[in-house]
């Protein structure tokens, strides 16, 4: 062979190998952004016959999220422990007819306002606002059609990092709530095992708002109550309430009570305090802590270690509270997930939000949102092990 025709042979052949792996390592940056696949099932049906879906996120850790167009709600929710084992940590059900009962709101969206305002009524603009009275004699968590009972548009994301796109148009007057108020919520699963979800809204008309999600955690995996689970809240005050669970509007030190959990503690070390006014009229903890920030940055709000599985939880939020609730009005009468009854104090939830009761008290940090501006909160919850 002569040496001109060998050395165009070798080229020949450094060239396909160089194209070879070119193609190779475009293939693994393709498959790299498309692993998360989505993946979308029927999860019933609603009474009126319009299907519920069930949309499956997962991470390349192997997370799984589940979260169902109905309500938003997160259905399932897996982690793994110190041992690597993957458990599902937050209450709900195994089929849609479990949520169409009434609440307790088991992972959904929470909206047009999160949390109770006092007879369910407001004034905005000099125009007084009537609400449902489902609570008592207050309003909460929305109404008695809630965002938590409607049906939300679905829009699956795929990428590297999967996410859920959620919107509703929730029309002028409903739930007695002024404007036309158009909200996207997207769910997305990061790398680091956290979901995080972005809330935003444009309105029509000056209204108020407060979202957040009723996700009920459980990091043991089921396996017993939360009293022994430590919690951490990065709040030197939180808001007392009276009997009806109304903030009174005092903005009350931590320092000296069993609200204080500046310092990792127990639940049970506390929540039994029958002395304490304040324990007794929540039947446990359920209220709002007001966050140690300035601004609308995001910043870590609570932490949550459960010791034997090694479950760590934190929670960063750009809002300017978190409502702390032990489970207090669970009382074994429903059964969720793998035949488990929901027992009193068997889950804590973590509510970022706005103050309660906001609406009514001039002196809380605005939730009124006027047309031209546009409503922008994020949370994160992030999960990891601690061995």
């Amino acid at each position: 062979m002569k040496l001109k025709t060998f050395i165009t042979l070798a080229v020949g052949i450094v060239f396909l190998q160089s194209c070879t792996s070119k193609k190779t390592e475009s293939n693994q940056t393709t498959d790299s952004l498309t692993v998360n696949k989505i993946k979308k099932t029927v999860f019933g049906t609603l009474p009126d016959g319009r299907v519920a879906d069930q949309y499956t996120l997962k991470n390349a850790n192997g997370m799984e999220i589940k979260i169902s167009n109905y309500g938003g709600v997160i259905t399932h929710w897996t982690a793994p422990d110190k041992d690597g084992k993957f458990e599902d940590i937050v209450l709900g059900f195994d089929s849609l007819s479990g949520y169409l009962t009434p609440p307790p709101y088991f992972g959904a969206i929470i909206g047009r306002y999160g949390n109770r305002i006092a007879k369910g009524k407001f004034t905005l603009d000099g125009k007084n606002y009537q609400l449902a009275k489902n609570n008592g004699e207050n309003h909460l968590h929305g109404g008695l059609v809630g965002y938590d009972k409607v049906l939300w548009n679905a829009e699956p994301m795929e990428g590297e990092e999967s996410a859920l796109k959620l919107t509703y148009l929730s029309k002028d007057g409903e739930e007695g709530y002024p404007g036309n108020l158009n909200i996207t919520v997207v769910y997305t699963l990061l790398r680091d095992n956290s979901l995080k979800m972005d809330y935003s809204a444009t309105t029509d008309k000056a209204t108020v708002i407060n979202l957040t999600n009723h996700s009920y955690f459980n990091l043991s995996g089921f396996k017993k109550d939360i009293l022994d689970e430590e919690v951490t809240l990065n709040a030197d005050r939180y808001l007392p309430v009276d009997k009806g669970l109304i903030p009174t509007g005092e903005l009350r030190l931590v320092t000296g009570t069993v609200f204080d959990f500046t310092k990792p503690t127990l639940i049970e070390k506390g929540i039994n305090e029958v002395k304490d006014e304040q324990i007794k009229l929540g039947g446990g903890y359920d209220h709002a802590w007001i966050l140690n920030k300035k601004g609308n940055e995001l910043s870590l709000a609570a932490t949550v270690l459960e010791k034997t599985s090694g479950r760590k939880m934190e929670v960063l939020t750009t809002e300017p509270a978190i409502q702390f609730y032990t489970g207090n009005f669970l009382d074994g009468k429903l059964t969720g997930k793998g035949d488990v009854k929901y027992v009193k104090r068997f889950a804590l939830c973590l509510e970022s939000e706005h103050y309660p009761d906001s609406p009514n008290q001039s002196a809380f940090p605005t939730v009124v949102l006027k047309p031209n501006e546009k409503y922008s909160t994020t949370t994160i919850y992030k999960l990891s092990v601690e061995k």
